[in-house]
């Protein structure tokens, strides 16, 4: 399609709940087709600092707001976004080339964690400490409180980009504090919808920035002193530099993995391998606890490979917009293209392809490599495309070391009826999140979500987000000192 047959609509900045038109102006693609789909205004230095005055402004609206207001401002968030979830799965299918199926699980997703955020606004609970512990602390009492940080900047990747700004947004509106998204290049009009939610829910809208920007950007949100918390999802490289240069703020970061599954020989085979390509394949492989890497127990290894080869080769890949489709496009030309390099280097250095390992424009055909190394690129590096390696393994301490031998650490999924063999893993996997008879792509929003090693450090999920973004102050009242 032509661009200049495209209707795209432009959307402007949201700088402290106004609306703000800048000369830059970014084009976004559908990943498809690669056709314009809107056209978004891209923040500069001066309007990321209008953005963090402007948290600091809200914060001392937001930080006085009372639970209930709090709660009712994000119940009706998430009633918008039941609401508009068609049109909503929409923007998500254009903009990131998300199936339709997946990007209506993303509505319904988002909706869930804003409802979670909601509930646990009424469960920021305090303590009180005794204190008069000896002679001389006599009439003393400790109480212990969580009260907001202050203003909180969320970097949002592209593959998740409703859920995961609902992942920063709400807890910390639960929490009381102002919040600047930084969505990402590929797909910022999401973010904006929420923003514009946001204030017509309540929120004081100097305490609502959206600001879509170069990711390099981001770097000066992340220096500036007056951000109490930086929470980042994204690249290991560039969280781990932003957290470097952040300063004294609170940082959490949710980066990247290579996750593996364990498959032993007494697993149910057919629930295994249907799993497996699920959390090999689905949003195209571009999921941080995607299935990377499968080790199956020897003894079952030619029956489960033939079992996941059936499971891949039943999904079909192409069109998004098709509800048929299991498989969409990955991102961006460049992103496919450098997942394709890595199979084909792979191959070069003795892999074979069983299936897929084709590319058209920018879907990559679900691909599942035998006789890999540990140490080829499709292995040892976030593959982040529809690629899996299927590799066998003569122990179960064998299997865990393999899994382990990794500089990530987000979650692995443990297929077995043992339990001896499940504490084991739980005990000796330096990872997250460890999931029993599941693959790791699980996700539930209400858990504790993060990862070890190189993965990064925090964890999201409502309830632990908020104490993230939130401070323990101590009162101490001597009642000696009183008037009676």
């Amino acid at each position: 399609m032509n661009e200049r047959e495209c209707v795209v609509k432009t959307y402007p900045l949201l700088v402290g709940g106004v609306k703000k038109d800048t000369p830059e102006i970014l084009k976004i693609r559908f990943p498809y087709t690669g056709e314009v789909y809107a056209e978004v205004c891209q923040a500069g230095t001066m309007e990321l600092n209008e953005a963090v005055a402007s948290a600091c402004r809200g914060f001392d609206k937001t930080r006085d707001l009372s639970s209930h207001a709090r709660a009712e401002i994000l119940f009706r968030i998430a009633d918008e976004i039941h609401r508009r979830a068609d049109e909503l799965a929409d923007i998500l299918v254009m903009e990131g080339g998300k199936t339709r199926t997946f990007a209506a699980n993303e509505v319904a997703r988002a909706e869930i964690t804003v409802r979670l955020s909601a509930e646990e606004v009424k469960r920021i609970y305090g303590e009180i400490i005794p204190l008069d512990l000896t002679e001389d602390t006599n009439g003393r009492t400790g109480f212990l409180r969580r009260f907001p940080l202050g203003p909180v900047v969320g970097i949002v990747p592209f593959n998740f980009p409703l859920n995961l700004a609902c992942h920063k947004l709400a807890p910390a509106i639960a929490a009381g504090n102002s919040i600047i998204l930084k969505p990402a290049s590929a797909t910022p009009v999401s973010s904006l919808v929420l923003g514009d939610m946001a204030i017509a829910a309540g929120m004081p809208p100097e305490a609502i920035s959206v600001v879509p920007c170069a990711g390099a950007r981001a770097e000066q949100l992340a220096r500036d002193p007056r951000v109490a918390y930086f929470s980042f999802t994204g690249s290991c490289a560039v969280g781990w530099h932003l957290r470097e240069v952040a300063g004294r703020k609170r940082v959490g970061l949710e980066l990247g993995g290579n996750a593996a599954v364990i498959v032993h020989d007494d697993a149910n085979l057919d629930y295994a391998a249907q799993r497996i390509a699920t959390g090999g394949f689905i949003n195209a492989g571009q999921v941080c606890i995607s299935v990377q890497r499968v080790l199956v127990h020897r003894p079952v290894y030619e029956q489960a490979l033939l079992k996941i080869l059936a499971a891949v080769k039943a999904l079909r890949a192409g069109d998004p917009r098709d509800p048929a489709t299991d498989v969409g496009p990955m991102i961006d030309r460049i992103k496919a293209e450098e997942a394709y390099r890595k199979v084909q280097e792979a191959t070069q250095q003795g892999a074979k392809i069983l299936t897929g390992g084709t590319l058209e424009g920018t879907v990559f055909a679900p691909t599942v490599l035998v006789d890999t190394t540990p140490a080829m690129r499709v292995n040892c590096e976030e593959v982040f495309a529809p690629v899996i390696s299927v590799t066998p393994y003569d122990t179960f301490d064998e299997a865990l070391h393999i899994a382990n031998s990794s500089e990530y650490g987000l979650q692995v999924g443990i297929f077995t009826q043992n339990i001896n063999r499940a504490m084991k893993a739980f005990s000796g996997m330096q990872v997250g999140g460890v999931q029993v008879n599941d693959i790791p792509t699980f996700r539930s929003d209400a858990m504790p979500y993060g990862g070890a090693k190189g993965s990064g450090l925090g964890r999201e999920g409502p309830r632990f987000a908020i104490e993230a973004m939130t401070e323990l102050r101590l009162m101490v009242i001597n009642r000696a000192g009183g008037v009676e």
